[in-house]
C-alpha cells in the first residue's frame, strides 16, 4: 500500500482523498499517491496564508536567508534522488531531471542572497526640507499555479522570490506531476518556515485553481501554462484588482543561414526541438532555413533525428524520454497527421516506439516543405515535432520568424556578426539565442516573452522583484 502524500495547510499535513501519480515510461508503475484538495481546503490554505502574512512580511532578513539557503543545500544534496523522482513522474531523461533539480537548488541559493541585498533609494525632494524614501514591500498572499513540464524548476523560481520578498504562498502544482513540488515544500517546511507561510494544495485545476482565482484574499497570481487558462487567470484577476503574471505558449523559430556551421546548426536545432521530448515552452518547432544550405541541413538533421534514442527516462542511453501522458501523446500524433494532410513532407520519425516497458514513447518527428501558414507552423504542439520552412534570404527568414502570435524565444545560427546583431535587435521575442539552442536560460537572468507568450514582469533573477513587491514612496520632513 503506497502512503498518501498530503497537502500542507497552515503548517499541518492534511488530506484523505488521493490520486495515483503514474510513470509515463512505465504506466504500470505508480510513483506515489498524492492528496487532492477540496475547495474548502483551498480556502483554508488561503486563510492561513493571509493570517501568516503580517508576521512573515516583517520577518528578519537573516531568518529568510537561513531558510532559503538550507533549502538550497538539501535540494542539491539530494539531486540524484529528486532527479529520479522528477524523471519518473514527468518523463524527461535522468540527466535532464538531475539538471533541473540542480537548477532549483541554484534558484533558492540566489534568492537566499537576494534577502541580504534588499535595497531602496533616498532622494532629495523638489521641496526644501523634505527627503524621499523609495522602498519595496511584499504584495501579500501569492497564488502560484505551475505546469507539468518543469515540475521542480518552475515552482522553485516562483516560490523562492515570493518568500524572499516577504510574501506568503499558496501553490497548486500541475495535477500530473505533484511529487517534485511536494518534495520541495516538505524541504522548505523542515527548513523552518513558520506555519501558514507556505501552503500546498494539490488537485484539479477546476477545483483548486478556480478557488484560488475566485478568492479576493489572493493578492497576486503567477501562472505558467496554456494560453486558454492564462486568459481565465487574467479575467479573474482583473475582476479582483490583483496583480497577475502569465507565462504561456510559444512557437519559437530557429533561423539557419547559408553561412552557418552545419554541425552547430544541426545540434542546436536537435536540442531545441526534440530534447525534453519537445515539451518546453522555449522549444523550437519552426526551423527557417535559407535556400543555399537547406538541402545539406535537412539531410543532416533528418539523420540526427532518426538516430535519437527513445526510451525509459532512467535508462542510461536514453536521449528522448516518453511523452508525459496519453492526452499529450494524442495531441502530438494528431498534429503529425495534420502536417501530412497539409502537404508537409515527413522526413523522419512520426511513429510510436515499442520498448520493454509500456510507456508513451514517440519517435521525434521532422517535417520539411512546410510553410508558415500551416497549422504545424502556427500552433503550439508541445511535443517532439519540428517543421522546416525554406526561405530565400535573411530578410525573408526574419519576417517569417516574427510572423507568429507568440514571442517567447528565438534563435539564429550564423557566423555573420552583421546578421547576428541585426537579429538580436529585430527579433520579436523576449529571449534571443545566437548559435545556441532556444531552450536554456540561466537561473539568474530574466525569463519571459512578448505578444501572446507572456504578460507582466519578467521571472527569475533580480527582475522577479517587479512582480513580488510593491513600490512605496515615503516623505519625511526635517522640521
Amino acid at each position: 500500500m503506497t502512503d498518501l502524500h498530503k497537502n500542507l495547510i497552515d503548517g499541518e499535513w492534511v488530506g484523505s482523498d488521493g490520486a495515483e501519480n503514474i510513470n509515463p515510461s512505465n504506466i504500470n508503475e505508480v510513483v506515489g499517491v498524492y492528496a487532492r484538495a477540496s475547495a474548502e481546503e483551498t480556502k483554508q490554505a488561503i486563510a492561513a496564508a493571509k493570517a501568516a502574512f503580517p508576521a512573515w512580511s516583517r520577518s528578519g532578513i537573516l531568518e529568510r536567508h537561513a531558510i532559503l539557503s538550507k533549502t538550497s543545500q538539501e535540494i542539491l544534496a539530494r539531486k540524484q534522488e529528486l532527479g529520479e523522482l522528477l524523471s519518473r513522474e514527468e518523463g524527461k531523461t535522468l540527466p535532464e531531471g538531475i539538471g533541473e533539480v540542480t537548477r532549483a537548488a541554484q534558484i533558492f541559493d540566489f534568492f537566499a542572497g537576494e534577502t541580504l541585498r534588499l535595497a531602496g533609494e533616498i532622494l532629495p525632494s523638489a521641496r526644501p526640507g523634505l527627503t524621499v524614501e523609495i522602498t519595496r514591500e511584499p504584495v501579500g498572499v501569492v497564488g502560484i499555479i505551475t505546469p507539468w513540464n518543469f515540475p521542480i524548476a518552475i515552482p522553485a523560481w516562483k516560490i523562492a522570490p515570493a518568500l524572499c520578498y516577504g510574501n506568503t504562498v499558496v501553490i497548486k502544482p500541475a495535477d500530473l506531476v505533484p511529487g517534485s513540488t511536494w518534495a520541495i515544500v516538505d524541504i522548505l517546511q523542515r527548513a523552518g518556515l513558520p506555519k501558514g507561510v507556505l501552503n500546498l494544495v494539490m488537485g484539479r485545476g477546476s477545483v483548486v485553481g478556480q478557488t484560488m482565482l475566485d478568492s479576493p484574499d489572493v493578492n497576486a497570481i503567477t501562472f505558467t501554462g496554456s494560453v486558454g487558462t492564462g486568459k481565465r487567470v487574467a479575467e479573474a484577476s482583473i475582476k479582483h484588482g490583483r496583480k497577475f503574471q502569465l507565462e504561456m505558449g510559444g512557437k519559437n523559430p530557429t533561423i539557419v543561414l547559408d553561412d552557418a556551421d552545419l554541425k552547430v546548426a544541426v545540434e542546436s536545432v536537435a536540442q531545441s526541438a526534440f530534447f525534453s521530448t519537445g515539451q518546453r515552452c522555449t522549444a523550437s518547432s519552426r526551423v527557417i532555413v535559407t535556400e543555399g544550405i537547406h538541402d545539406k541541413f535537412v539531410a543532416a538533421l533528418a539523420e540526427r533525428t532518426s538516430g535519437l534514442r527513445v526510451g525509459h527516462a532512467l535508462e542510461k542511453d536514453t536521449e528522448i524520454g516518453p511523452v508525459v501522458d496519453p492526452g499529450q501523446l494524442k495531441q502530438d500524433t494528431d498534429y503529425i497527421e495534420i502536417g501530412k494532410g497539409e502537404g508537409a513532407k515527413l522526413m523522419a520519425g512520426g511513429e510510436r516506439v515499442k520498448k520493454d516497458t509500456d510507456g508513451y514513447f514517440l519517435q521525434p518527428t521532422l517535417f520539411t516543405e512546410a510553410t508558415n501558414s500551416m497549422r504545424i507552423a502556427r500552433e503550439e504542439i508541445f511535443g517532439p515535432v519540428a517543421a522546416v520552412i525554406k526561405v530565400k534570404d535573411y530578410e525573408e527568414a526574419l519576417a517569417t520568424a516574427n510572423d507568429t502570435e507568440f514571442g517567447l524565444s528565438a534563435g539564429i545560427v550564423t557566423t555573420s556578426l552583421k546578421y547576428a546583431t541585426h537579429f538580436k535587435r529585430n527579433s520579436e521575442a523576449g529571449m534571443v539565442m545566437v548559435n545556441v539552442p532556444t531552450a536554456g536560460v540561466d537561473f539568474h537572468v530574466p525569463f519571459g516573452g512578448r505578444k501572446g507568450s507572456s504578460y507582466g514582469p519578467r521571472e527569475q533573477g533580480k527582475y522577479a522583484a517587479e512582480f513580488f513587491t510593491i513600490v512605496k514612496t515615503a516623505y519625511t520632513s526635517a522640521g
